[in-house]
């Protein structure tokens, strides 16, 4: 190629593929200004246009201003640089759009009202501090006034709903559910009430201190052998079922500081058998959120416990 050849607007169009009436906007805007002009006025353009109008045309479809591809023609800022400022902006776009997705997903699935919708989009841009103050404020209610182990206490407030910069859409639909969730006044009285008992009964004197975090894993093993025992239809008086009942007990004896006895295994029997599975879907979707192992606590499974319990009572 020549490198001193000047082309007319025509000519330019034909190398790049650009039409003339792109090629014209892009001179007249400053972004690619003609070297020459003929006599009669006609633009004339050196080599160098046929590279910068390439450029252009890779930057424009990457969604860059015209202003912008001045300034990286101009050399007043990098292609590495821009590169980065409209990589951020995409991913923050492709962020909105999952969300988006999330959303009318729920919609199809739940069948929403109009204003169900809003408020499911709402919760949904919500920021991770926005997201933490809507926990807070959930836990600090359900433990107003009430004697509740602090360390327990702790323990059931630090897990809190952090989506990852990039989540899925089914954590997305995770915290809608969840956020609803501790929305709902009938699960709030669940929460409520049970905080309830837990103050009431460390005022008779228990420490009600709950597992340790360590130790959750524990009871997670119980509850997930449980529930796989309910799904298979093991009976509740067999031996598989009374060495689960010897481990539940072990645990709880620890837990609540009190000795085995028949009086004891009815005793859980009746927390187990009014297990509430609204409790277990709380943290099965911060576990979602959050990208935690799943430990579902299944009412069926509670009940079988229950059963298993009793069973070993008599």
């Amino acid at each position: 190629m020549d490198d001193t050849r000047l082309y007319t607007i025509g000519e330019l169009a034909r190398r790049t593929g650009l039409p003339v009436k792109t090629i014209r906007f892009y001179s007249d805007s400053g972004v690619v200004p003609p070297t020459d002009r003929t006599h009669s006025g006609y633009r004339l353009y050196d080599v160098s246009a046929i590279s910068k109008l390439e450029l252009v045309r890779t930057l424009r479809e990457l969604g860059a201003g015209l202003d912008e591809v001045r300034s990286v023609l101009e050399r007043e800022t990098t292609l590495p640089k821009l590169a980065e400022a409209h990589l951020a902006l995409l991913e923050e776009q492709m962020r909105l759009l999952r969300t988006r997705r999330a959303v009318l997903r729920a919609v199809v699935k739940l069948r929403r009202t109009t204003e169900e919708v809003r408020l499911m989009h709402k919760l949904a841009k919500m920021s991770d501090s926005e997201r933490n103050r809507l926990i807070d404020e959930f836990w600090d209610e359900m433990t107003e006034g009430l004697n509740i182990n602090p360390d327990f206490a702790e323990w059931m407030r630090s897990a809190k709903p952090n989506l990852p910069e990039d989540p899925s859409t089914e954590q997305v639909e995770a915290w809608i559910e969840l956020a609803e969730l501790v929305a709902d006044p009938d699960f709030r009285h669940l929460v409520r009430s049970a905080s309830q008992e837990h103050s009431d009964r460390r005022d008779a004197g228990e420490s009600m201190s709950g597992p340790a975090p360590e130790d959750a894993h524990k009871w997670w093993a119980v509850t997930d052998q449980a529930r796989q025992a309910a799904e298979a239809g093991t009976s509740p008086e067999g031996p598989e079922a009374a060495a689960l009942v010897a481990r539940i007990v072990e645990l709880s004896t620890e837990e609540y500081g009190k000795p085995d006895s028949a009086e004891f295994r009815n005793w859980l029997a009746d927390h187990y058998q009014q297990h509430d599975e609204r409790l277990s879907r709380y943290w099965e979707l911060m576990a979602t959120i959050n990208g935690w192992p799943q430990h579902p606590n299944t009412e069926a499974g509670s009940k079988w416990l229950a059963a298993a319990l009793r069973a070993s009572a008599r």
